[in-house]
């Protein structure tokens, strides 16, 4: 069965504190990640974004990929690989929508 609290604490627990907390009634959530220096990331996430699996592993990857920014590690080579890795996903359309 797909967690997607489950993936998300996956994906950051072994370097993070992981906190959610519930945000609006359509159910939106924050995500906290805490290091031993305090509030690493925090992100508004959809319930959309957190019930399509694609779309939550680019969330996942675009917040690792922005944590590496802000800590001044833009040039590093697994960076790099996940950024090229996330520009050759496949487009995704929208119900009705075609893809060229």
């Amino acid at each position: 069965m797909y967690n997607p609290f489950q993936v998300l604490t996956d994906a950051f627990a072994s370097d993070y504190r992981v906190n959610f907390s519930l945000e609006s009634p359509d159910g939106s959530i924050t995500l906290r990640l805490y290091d031993d220096s305090g509030l690493v990331a925090k992100r508004l996430i959809s319930p959309k974004q957190r019930n399509d699996p694609w779309r939550l592993d680019n969330l996942i990857q675009s917040i690792q990929v922005g944590i590496e920014i802000d800590r001044g590690k833009a040039s590093n080579p697994t960076l790099l690989a996940m950024h090229a890795a996330r520009l050759e996903q496949p487009t995704r359309a929208a119900p009705g929508q075609v893809c060229i």
